[in-house]
């Protein structure tokens, strides 16, 4: 089994170009899968029929697994037997007749714009890490980006007067989005002031760096914004999607159309984007309670 994950996986990644984080997930999903075929005496894809998936799907939930992690869990599985459907390696797909569960949807987690003020105002004084954690903090509200783009943000993708850059999102699509004002004044100071204070800042093209010089990744990242969001005594639930979502939200409380909003998240489903309509409808039913004569 495990020979066959590991094709699987190659083809998805040359094939699909899937990103690494993508890509990691559903390793993570096979393997356990694998595992508890392994102890089920399963020694070939053959072996699974569809009481077998069910079964399977059952053990995740009496360990415990969200319900998003079972069908994550479940699409992960389905991808891998379908393509060895279509390499002959399998006969059929066992999970064809397994339904999906059903999730709750969970609306994200945005900020107020107050509440996004005192996150972004958090880092205080002129050294290089204050510096550096209020671009960082600007370019996820700004742009709207993920935290894994931002950290892989270079010095060369940025426009020279800094109104757009280049975000390389998921399965490494490019996607260029404006910059606004106060982002651009944060990532100037740090280019100009900060970021030379570093050592061997002129050694590494990316445009975050570490005490060591060293690119700021994404568990680092995320601490920042933790801390950020500590220091402005701000929920302990604030993650650095918090603001993409903000981004998004705010744009279209403040009239910006769906396509737009999409093309600049990055998303390639509209339907994906559609979320952040269901939460401005708290902002409508607001401004009818205050302006309707009825409301």
């Amino acid at each position: 089994m495990g020979a066959d994950i590991a094709d699987y996986l190659d083809a998805a990644r040359a094939e699909a170009g899937l990103a690494r984080t993508s890509l990691r997930s559903y390793r993570a999903d096979l393997e356990r899968f694998a595992r508890w075929a392994g102890r089920r005496g399963m020694a070939v894809w053959a072996d699974l029929d569809t009481v077998g998936v069910i079964d399977y799907l059952g053990s995740r939930r009496a360990e415990g697994a969200a319900e998003a992690s079972v069908a994550r869990g479940l699409v992960s599985l389905r991808m891998l037997l379908r393509f060895l459907v279509m390499e002959g390696a399998l006969q059929g797909d066992p999970t064809s007749r397994v339904p999906a569960p059903v999730l709750r949807e969970l609306l994200p987690h945005t900020l107020s714009p107050e509440e996004v003020e005192a996150l972004l105002s958090a880092p205080r004084g002129n050294g290089w890490m204050a510096q550096r954690d209020r671009a960082l903090l600007e370019l996820l509200y700004a742009c709207g980006a993920r935290i894994g783009e931002v950290v892989r943000l270079r010095t060369d993708d940025l426009e020279p007067k800094l109104r757009v850059l280049r975000l390389h999102g998921k399965g490494d699509k490019m996607r260029v989005v404006p910059v606004g004002a106060q982002a651009r004044v944060a990532v100037e100071e740090w280019l100009q002031s900060g970021r030379p204070q570093v050592a061997r800042h002129d050694r590494q093209a990316e445009l975050l760096l570490t005490r060591n010089g060293l690119p700021l990744d994404r568990t680092n990242a995320w601490r920042r914004v933790k801390a950020a969001a500590a220091s402005a005594s701000l929920p302990r639930t604030i993650t650095p999607h918090s603001l993409r979502h903000s981004f998004a939200s705010h744009l279209i409380q403040g009239g910006a159309d769906l396509r737009s909003v999409q093309e600049m998240l990055g998303h390639a489903s509209i339907r994906t984007t559609e979320v952040y309509t269901q939460l401005d409808e708290g902002h409508v039913r607001a401004i009818h309670r205050l302006h309707h004569p009825r409301g």
